[in-house]
């Protein structure tokens, strides 16, 4: 079974700084595409970046050149750094990712973790 569990959240003031990491576990031996997104109450869950096994990313419009997200294989972790944050960022950030182990390949999402930007 594969897990995800994410970190790195918390709360930060406008302008600030986090970075958020997933750790994958279990009988992984594949992972494709990776990604990050965020979920407000009230609003459907929106993607804020992903990225491909070859290294390709894209990213959600209004997070573009703020956030950046990486990948280490190795270690099945995925990584997302947030800078100069904004109060609109808050949200509840989960990262996801499709995953081949011993189940096959399926899609996974960790459990979510909180970041809350202040004014």
């Amino acid at each position: 079974q594969v897990q995800l569990v994410e970190s790195g959240g918390g709360l930060v003031q406008a302008g600030g700084f986090r970075r958020l990491s997933c750790v994958a576990s279990g009988n992984i031996f594949r992972i494709n595409v990776m990604g990050w997104y965020r979920q407000v109450p009230g609003k459907q869950r929106e993607l804020v970046a992903i990225i491909d096994n070859g290294g390709i990313t894209n990213y959600e419009d209004s997070v573009k050149g703020r956030f950046t997200i990486s990948r280490d294989n190795a270690k099945k972790t995925v990584y997302l750094q947030m800078n100069s944050l904004k109060p609109e960022d808050t949200a509840v950030y989960y990262c996801n990712g499709d995953y081949c182990s011993d189940n096959g390949c399926q899609d996974y999402w960790g459990q979510g973790t909180q970041v809350t930007v202040s004014s």
